[in-house]
């Protein structure tokens, strides 16, 4: 998968309209578009895409660690967040896009640098105007949960231009 260098990377708003929210993300699972930068810097990629269903594969490294030398939480948050928002994407369809609205994180267990994790978001709930996911974090190689989450995102058409 490669990743953005620049904003000019970056779909624009007639990409989002020629593809669906699946389609879309298959793109850049094949690394036919650019992903965004973020896994670069979190140390994540997108592993997997289907209909409602999205993984990454990870590894925290020392620059996600907080002052106690624990992978920080908004570690967690942006993995979570990404998997299961993408997740919902893949259900969006043409000419429409998505946003979060909300969403929780539950970490149910110390995770240590350097460990190897698979995150999954799965879709509950795709409507016209929302899209529901829930999504896991795992350990790649002993299969424990360390952490869980929800998501609210809004799914709206792109505006005219």
């Amino acid at each position: 998968m490669k990743t953005a260098a620049s904003a000019a990377d970056l779909a624009d708003i007639e990409d989002l309209r020629r593809q669906s929210g699946l389609e879309f993300m298959q793109a850049i699972l094949s690394g036919e578009r650019a992903g965004p930068p973020i896994g670069d810097a979190m140390g994540f990629a997108l592993d997997h895409v289907e209909d409602g269903l999205v993984r990454f594969t990870g590894t925290p490294h020392f620059q996600t660690l907080n002052p106690m030398g624990g992978v920080h939480g908004g570690w967690y948050g942006t993995l979570l967040d990404s998997a299961m928002a993408c997740a919902v994407m893949t259900k969006v369809p043409c000419g429409s896009t998505y946003t979060t609205l909300e969403y929780k994180v539950n970490i149910t267990r110390a995770l240590p640098a350097d460990t190897e994790i698979v995150a999954t978001g799965t879709v509950v709930h795709a409507g016209r105007s929302t899209g529901v996911a829930n999504g896991e974090i795992r350990g790649a190689k002993d299969g424990r949960v360390y952490a869980t989450g929800s998501t609210t995102c809004l799914i709206m058409a792109l505006p005219v231009v």
